[in-house]
């Protein structure tokens, strides 16, 4: 028996929509591929934020040290 409120699952690109339970074992493999892809540049993305202020804080240090050589 089905739950007329549960919506399946689909997957859009561009102007194309399929249920993922249609789609191929490649096409699911690759939708899981793209997802881990997507975890790991947002990881990335937070990294790299943290690296600039970091170099922002080296880089105001080093102002203030040549600030105090005159």
């Amino acid at each position: 028996m089905s739950d007329a409120n549960t919506a399946t699952p689909t997957l859009t690109i561009g102007d194309k929509t399929h249920p993922i339970d249609n789609l191929s074992d490649l096409a699911k493999a690759q939708l899981a591929n793209l997802q881990i892809v997507d975890a790991e540049i947002q990881r990335l993305q937070q990294q790299l934020g943290i690296a600039q202020v970091a170099r922002e804080t080296f880089l105001a240090t080093l102002q203030t040290e040549f600030a105090k050589l005159g």
